[in-house]
């Protein structure tokens, strides 16, 4: 198959999606990452919405795009003016972009029911729109907004829209499921058709130059991926989506598994190999700059992706690794993980062992004694296939290899309530470093994040700057078994995670601050190890 064009709005409709939200510069530091790995376009915002999107397309001008065209995104022109007039359109074309992308309405019921419009009037605003776009010098873009829900409803008057646009001269026409609720079969069926209509035209006016079909695909029915594919399919040549799949309500086609799928399965290579394997890493850039917990089951870039836990399962891979993998993870820069529970055997434990640098005992004497303990341990509420940090230190504790970087001699937590005020948390803390002891104190928003920033300032005096990078991405807390009550054993899980890696640990004990110590000391451990490996 030919190469798809792969179309980026992250940084509009991406940022729609609920507690999305970025600031002009940190849009320009995503833009830089999709440019990267070779995006064709970037949907910067809507500069003639909002203040922000004005002030990213200023800073744009002042960086260099060597892959991909920045686009500037806008709507047709106001029902009875002239689109010279306009100042939306007016301000796509002072946006700088080379590119602009608009939208109009494919849906009588939007048009005439929610925009109080007539059917008439908007084919005039789309064709006039895109016209004085392509009399300014601008690649056109324009975005058959509702276009499915339209088509079902009425074609002939939904294929009007669409031929307005072409008629003004838009190079690329994008099919929208803005509601998300149109089936696979339903979108390929319907794409065929306007391919077919669209080489009618072309037969009947020898001088239009044919037009890109795109699509544009929402996740209400949780088949945003499998409709953008299905339009491939039908013959779309443009494919729009976001990172990580944000957006509005259930998001966004999600590109980080639309392009893997273009280019291993389909023989569609959108971009290169190269780049391919910086696909996870650019989605983790786009969560940790919008501040989600990246979602572990996300095809493709997930960290259960490739995740293993039966034995049964990890003695196969160990073997034949496409017996259970559909892909080799490392081409979309990944990692094959395998899991340790009490479900596992001694092969989890040696490929644990070999994925996290520890030596084990080449008879398979480590391997058994570490799989006992596992399974006492988990009889206990330890849970390690969610904690590699914990079980990669229990495997050196075992194994005679741990070496602490710090001890803990004591801490003291002071927690202090009076009916006037919130609580408020005091920690003191003394550890030692290689026979040296330090004694901090700290306060904290309770009384682990007042632990944690002890522990940080003390560590900071023997390892200076180590932990700077490193912050919690999530804190949880179980209670394993609640017959006891409020002295009940729990389970605290702590997941930390710097520039380029996340770790969990865990910590189980009746008393939640012990729990917490556990995971807190396991978590620092198992960062200043990394920073001390070779």
């Amino acid at each position: 198959m030919e190469p798809v064009l792969i179309y980026d709005t992250t940084l509009r409709d991406g940022t729609q999606g609920e507690n999305v939200n970025f600031s002009a510069e940190e849009k320009i530091k995503i833009a830089k990452q999709l440019d990267d790995i070779g995006i064709h376009y970037i949907e910067g915002g809507w500069p003639g919405s909002n203040p922000k999107d004005k002030q990213f397309f200023d800073l744009a001008k002042q960086n260099v795009f060597n892959n991909a065209r920045l686009t500037a995104f806008g709507s047709t022109r106001r029902p009875g003016i002239s689109a010279a007039a306009d100042s939306n359109l007016k301000a796509l074309v002072e946006s700088g972009t080379s590119a602009v992308t608009i939208f109009g309405k494919s849906w009588g019921l939007h048009v005439k029911q929610v925009m109080g419009n007539t059917l008439k009037e908007n084919i005039a605003m789309i064709r006039d729109s895109v016209a004085f776009l392509k009399e300014n010098d601008r690649e056109v873009i324009y975005d058959a907004e509702h276009f499915f829900d339209g088509y079902k409803e009425n074609s002939e008057y939904a294929m009007q829209t669409l031929m307005a646009a072409v008629d003004g001269g838009a190079g690329s026409i994008v099919l929208c499921d803005t509601n998300g609720g149109s089936l696979p079969f339903e979108i390929e069926s319907i794409i065929k058709k306007v391919q077919l209509t669209l080489e009618d035209k072309y037969r009947q006016d020898k001088g239009l130059k044919p037009v890109n079909v795109g699509i544009h695909a929402h996740n209400d029915c949780g088949l945003a991926v499998a409709n953008s594919i299905a339009a491939v399919q039908a013959g779309a040549v443009m494919v729009h989506g976001t990172i990580n799949g944000y957006g509005e309500r259930c998001g966004n086609a999600d590109l980080t598994s639309i392009i893997p799928i273009l280019c291993l399965k389909m023989d569609c290579p959108s971009i290169s190999g190269e780049n391919l394997s910086k696909v996870k890493k650019v989605s983790r850039f786009v969560s940790e700059t919008a501040n989600m917990i990246p979602l572990n089951n996300r095809p493709f870039v997930g960290k259960s992706a490739f995740a293993h836990k039966g034995g049964i399962h990890v003695s196969a891979i160990m073997k034949i690794p496409r017996a259970y993998e559909h892909i080799n993870p490392e081409l979309v820069g990944n990692k094959r993980r395998v899991l340790v529970s009490d479900l596992s055997g001694k092969s989890n434990v040696k490929f644990k062992a070999r994925e996290l640098g520890v030596e084990l005992d080449g008879s398979g004497y480590d391997s058994s004694r570490i799989v006992s303990e596992v399974k006492r341990l988990e009889q206990q509420g330890y849970q390690f296939d969610v904690a590699d940090g914990s079980f990669k230190i229990l495997m050196e504790k075992f194994t005679e290899q741990f070496k602490p970087l710090f001890e803990l001699k004591s801490f003291r937590v002071h927690i202090e309530k009076d009916k006037d005020r919130l609580c408020s948390s005091h920690a003191t803390i003394k550890i030692s470093v290689d026979g040296l002891e330090k004694i901090t104190v700290a306060e904290g928003n309770g009384p682990v994040s007042a632990l944690d920033n002890a522990l940080r300032k003390a560590l900071d005096k023997f390892y200076p700057g180590s932990l700077d990078s490193t912050h919690l991405v999530d804190f949880k807390v179980r209670v394993i078994d609640g017959r006891d009550g409020t002295g009940s054993k729990v389970r605290v899980l702590i997941e930390s995670r710097d520039y380029n890696d996340i770790w969990s640990t865990i910590g189980v004990s009746e008393d939640i601050i012990e729990a917490s110590w556990q995971a807190l000391a396991d978590s620092f451990q198992y960062k200043l190890s990394k920073m001390s490996m070779p």
